[in-house]
């Protein structure tokens, strides 16, 4: 086909084969809809330049905002990507960046990945050639962003905050190559003499093939020429008359660093998007520019320094998404010793100023969540929060004993039992009472996730003398805690600790929390007894232990409910006449292997009226509405 257009030239081509495409754009068969789609990319050269930017353009725009075949719109993008590259009306650019975005938002995975793989960097390339990119494509896909955040301060859209992100992530070479480009030294970029090498780690793998910065440059030999002029440039000579280069320090910089900053630090999910951000932009731009130009900005944003310590409360920002993306989206770009040394010291640094200025935990428990996910970290974490045991400030040794729990799933067991165990038991003999309560959670996840039968009974021996040491008995928080860790972790520890453990000492919770005599503290007990109990019931549980331990428990948690809460009250009597039926009738089998005993003997109408309530009456009702689905 592409032969004979050659041959026919334009005019043929425009007068035969168009309108055939045309007549075929909303056939009822979606094979002929995608010969026209790739006819439209492949017959690209052959068009004159006028029909290739207003006829063909406009049909790839209505197929691929009407066509409901992914496969159509897939082929169009691609299409679409072809005939950018011979767009050269710059009236057509604020068409072609609605196309783009409307790309970028297709429902389908693999159109928005083709968008990246073709369309959007033949759309930087033109972009490149206008001189767009940094005066259009890249600000208002920032305004975006910001408009995004300010509309969502009820509830972000976290999908078109990836689409707009992801486009800016996938523009990071394009901008590079522009700063390389348009920098100083272009003029003395000779290729002469000997080459010298690129690092092969040197640049993150690209979205694209067409986003792989020698191609954007045009060969890895001027692009290694350029490296080296660029490096010496940043190292001795600055920035200056570097218009380029100075648009990304002086206003992409602070604006990112702004955004960043009114970012939901609970959103995990755009921490994430923000961090792989600026990881890109950092590796792509060079450890020079990092150190010089990113960090700096960083620093004096989040002004952590002794001087400030006490005032760390009004530093607000300490508490932002801030926090994490700078931990793990600059100071995780490089790996080496001092590069290592600076993370620490910085996870170090926000630890002790969050927690003497009793300020929220939250920015830095992001930080160690993203940081966990990558076993190469662990045990960098695991220094920063020795740091913590062994300080001076009980407030800080406090906040140490929480963070472990964030960073055990996934970590390997010897680094658990060596590390992680020995730390929780300084800290669980602390002469400060809090300290000894938050180290709980982290010995309850330990349980959870732990195999090593040894360590396992270290763990329970510590948690058996937080319940039986007379110094505990009245203590209310440490009560709380207890029966929390037991309800989120007892549903996946091993059967045998559920079992042998912790079921026998929910019983004695909830007979000790029939005698308590402060309304209060009684029903705050019962709550979270209640929502234990909940959770527990999804467990296989055996006859004997739930003639002894689990309906007995269940009957004190109804005493004190008969009282303090009626609603939880007719719940829990649903559940124990049941239990109770299901116990005495002999001539049904017992539920064989993972079934549940509680499952199985709460009837439809109980469940119905248990899955209605549970919303109302607890404070993690998301966690419960799941309870009678949940098999273990």
């Amino acid at each position: 086909m592409c032969g004979l257009c050659q041959h026919v030239g334009p005019t043929r081509v425009e007068a035969e084969l168009l309108p055939q495409c045309w007549e075929q754009i909303n056939h009822k068969y979606p094979e002929r809809r995608l010969l026209v789609a790739e006819s439209c990319g492949d017959l690209a050269p052959y068009f004159p330049k006028e029909i290739r930017s207003s006829l063909v353009l406009s049909m790839l725009q209505q197929m691929l905002m009407e066509d409901k075949a992914d496969m159509v719109r897939e082929a169009v993008i691609k299409s679409l990507g072809i005939i950018m590259g011979y767009i050269d009306d710059p009236d057509k650019y604020q068409q072609g960046f609605e196309l783009l975005l409307t790309a970028l938002g297709d429902p389908s995975e693999r159109v928005v990945s083709a968008t990246h793989q073709v369309f959007l960097p033949a759309y930087a390339a033109w972009t490149m050639e206008l001189g767009n990119l940094q005066s259009h494509l890249i600000p208002t896909l920032l305004s975006k962003i910001e408009k995004l955040l300010r509309e969502g301060e009820h509830g972000l859209d976290e999908h078109k905050l990836h689409m707009y992100l992801s486009a800016l992530q996938s523009l990071i070479p394009s901008l590079f190559a522009t700063v390389l480009q348009n920098a100083p030294f272009t003029s003395k970029a000779k290729l002469q003499g000997e080459i010298p090498q690129i690092e092969v780690t040197r640049f993150p793998r690209p979205i694209s093939p067409l986003q792989d910065v020698p191609t954007i440059i045009g060969s890895r030999e001027q692009l290694a020429i350029l490296l080296q002029l660029y490096d010496y440039q940043l190292e001795h000579e600055g920035t200056t008359g570097w218009e380029t280069l100075l648009w990304v320090v002086n206003q992409l910089l602070p604006q990112l660093i702004e955004i960043v900053g009114r970012i939901n630090v609970a959103s995990t999910a755009c921490v994430h998007e923000f961090s792989r951000y600026f990881w890109r932009l950092c590796r792509t731009f060079g450890k020079i520019f990092t150190n010089t130009k990113v960090k700096p900005q960083f620093q004096e944003i989040l002004r952590l320094s002794e001087e400030n310590i006490d005032s760390a409360a009004g530093n607000g920002v300490l508490t932002k998404a801030t926090v994490p993306i700078y931990a793990t989206g600059v100071l995780t770009c490089y790996n080496q010793e001092e590069d290592r040394k600076l993370l620490v010291g910085f996870l170090e640094d926000v630890m002790t100023m969050l927690s003497l200025s009793h300020a929220p935990l939250d920015s830095l428990k992001a930080s160690f969540v993203e940081l966990g996910t990558n076993p190469a970290y662990h045990e960098l974490l695991l220094t920063v929060l020795w740091y913590g045991v062994v300080h001076t400030s009980a407030l800080v040794r406090c906040t140490a004993a929480r963070m472990f729990e964030l960073i055990l799933r996934g970590m390997r067991e010897s680094l658990v039992d060596k590390r992680v165990a020995p730390a929780l038991v300084t800290l669980s003999s602390d002469p400060e009472f809090s300290v000894r309560i938050a180290t709980i959670p982290a010995f309850g996840t330990i349980m959870e996730t732990v195999t090593q039968r040894e360590l396992l009974e270290r763990v329970k021996m510590q948690l058996a003398s937080f319940l039986e040491d007379p110094q505990y008995q009245d203590q209310h928080s440490l009560q709380t805690e207890i029966i929390r860790t037991f309800g989120r972790v007892g549903p996946n520890a091993e059967p045998r600790f559920r079992d042998e453990f912790v079921l026998p000492n929910l019983h004695k919770l909830a007979l000790v929390n029939n005698q308590q005599s402060v309304d209060s503290k009684r029903l705050d007990i019962a709550t979270y007894l209640f929502e234990a109990y909940s959770a527990l019931s999804c467990c296989f549980i055996s006859e004997e232990l739930m003639v002894n331990h689990f309906l007995p428990g269940l009957r004190c948690l109804r005493a004190d409910m008969e009282q303090l809460s009626p609603e939880h009250e007719v719940i829990l009597s649903s559940m124990i006449k049941e239990c109770e039926q299901k116990v005495e009738n002999k001539t049904v089998q017992e539920p064989q292997g993972s079934m549940s005993i509680a499952a199985s003997l709460v009837s439809e109408d109980t469940k119905t009226k248990f899955l209605n309530k549970m919303g109302q009456l607890t404070t993690s009702g998301a966690m419960l509405a799941n309870v009678f689905q949940r098999k273990k």
